[in-house]
């Protein structure tokens, strides 16, 4: 199932370092065995809710697995620190949903589990309590 990198990056107004543009030109090369392809790059974010400083990058994966195997190569390895030493940022890897994904199926389950979790809860509180005698 197709998995992400998401960056946020809090850019500045200053113009780019060379370390910068040197990622830049070379990150396309270490995705590329990994399958990873910019799905949002440079694009700049409407906020409609909140507040969101900086950028936002979205890389396209096949899977976990190739998004985590691209973030470990050397080959990223060597060039991650021409941004981080100059662009603060957070990097998550996150998995995408099939097409057959529906929210109100998780709703439901995530429901269950809550009430299930409660009925348990007291169940333990009943069974903890002394028992009254019969008459």
């Amino acid at each position: 199932m197709t998995a992400y990198a998401i960056a946020h990056l809090r850019t500045t107004d200053a113009p780019a370092e060379d370390e910068v543009l040197s990622y830049l030109q070379r990150i396309q090369a270490t995705m590329k065995p990994y399958r990873g392809r910019f799905l949002v790059h440079g694009a700049e974010v409407e906020v409609v809710e909140g507040s969101w400083p900086g950028a936002l990058v979205i890389v396209g994966f096949p899977g976990t697995a190739e998004a985590h195997a691209w973030y470990a190569s050397p080959a990223y390895q060597e060039i991650l620190p021409l941004r981080t030493r100059h662009i603060d940022g957070d990097v998550v890897i996150v998995p995408g949903v099939g097409p057959e994904y529906d929210a109100s199926a998780t709703a439901a389950a995530m429901r269950a589990a809550r009430d299930r979790t409660a009925q348990e809860a007291e169940d333990r509180a009943q069974s903890g309590r002394p028992r009254t005698a019969a008459r």
